[in-house]
């Protein structure tokens, strides 16, 4: 889908409901924690389009696939180095085959590298440029409808990897970053930095997912929100993670509390609206079912 057709897409819709989280849902069907979750899809693809069916049936209008380590750094250290294409075109057909039919979109995750850019690591701008081209190129070819480049920290890797896609394709393209710091990404990055570097950057929606707090998280919506008027895609974590004496992690928000605040993310300007981290399919379908209700 082009840039222009998603901006259509978009206005015909008042409120678009995303999806929910894809680790921490496959962990809790028994995918071992610390496994990336690209390996399920060779070794057990009816889960992840089990997941995909699920997300939709509680109310997904776009799905993401199985793509968010795709880039050839972190399936290295998965050992998947040699499939890329293969990983990668499977995520986009587990997604396709999963929406049988309904006018579902299917977006392409792209995560972050993995690895640090210069000054602080060892990754030059040419190669994270190639990184990115590479991964959007497989996904473009297997027929995705949208990339989302998410989970972003850094906000020169992720001026690159738009100017990575968008030397190759005028897909509709969203850019989200995790402001895990607060009102700040890891590296420090505030959301006004993120508007003066990309508002004209040729995408088709700025975002927020992941990050640490849902009330923190909101604070970067209304700042956004007061400084752009590009459609803000908007997936926090079902709250801020809690590590237990085991080292295990729980997210504490309920699925109605979720559902209710979803209403203020539409209120203070959310175009997109869906959950990362610890979002079951049924805070999911509270969200869509509070949105979509009012």
């Amino acid at each position: 889908m082009i840039a222009s057709d998603f901006i259509s897409y978009m206005n015909e819709h008042k409120t678009i409901v995303t999806d929910g989280a894809t680790g921490t849902n496959l962990q809790a069907r028994g995918l071992p924690a610390g496994t990336a979750p690209e390996t399920w899809l060779l070794e057990k693809p009816e889960e992840i389009m089990r997941l995909h069916k699920i997300f939709i049936q509680n109310g997904s209008d776009i799905i993401l696939t199985c793509s968010f380590g795709g880039n050839r750094i972190r399936l290295a250290h998965a050992g998947l180095a040699e499939k890329i294409e293969l990983i990668n075109q499977t995520a986009v057909q587990l997604a396709r085959k999963s929406i049988e039919g309904q006018k579902i979109l299917v977006a392409g995750s792209i995560g972050p590298t993995g690895e640090m850019m210069e000054p602080f690591g060892t990754l030059n701008e040419t190669t994270v440029f190639d990184i990115y081209r590479q991964q959007a190129q497989i996904l473009i070819d297997a027929g995705v409808d949208l990339l989302v480049v998410e989970t972003q920290y850094d906000l020169n890797e992720a001026k690159t990897a738009i100017q990575a896609i968008r030397s190759i394709s005028d897909i509709a393209l969203v850019c989200s970053f995790s402001y895990d710091r607060g009102k700040r990404t890891m590296m420090g990055v505030k959301p006004e930095q993120v508007i003066e570097t990309l508002a004209d950057s040729g995408i088709q929606a700025i975002g927020v997912n992941c990050g640490k707090s849902l009330e923190t998280n909101l604070e970067v919506l209304i700042v956004l929100k007061s400084l752009t008027e590009i459609p803000i895609w908007f997936k926090p974590n079902a709250g801020a993670p809690i590590a237990d004496d085991n080292g295990s992690v729980h997210y504490t928000i309920s699925v109605d509390e979720i559902g209710a605040q979803a209403i203020q993310w539409v209120n203070n300007g959310a175009k997109f609206v869906g959950g990362c981290c610890g979002t079951s399919s049924e805070h999911l379908g509270a969200i869509s079912r509070f949105v979509k209700s009012n």
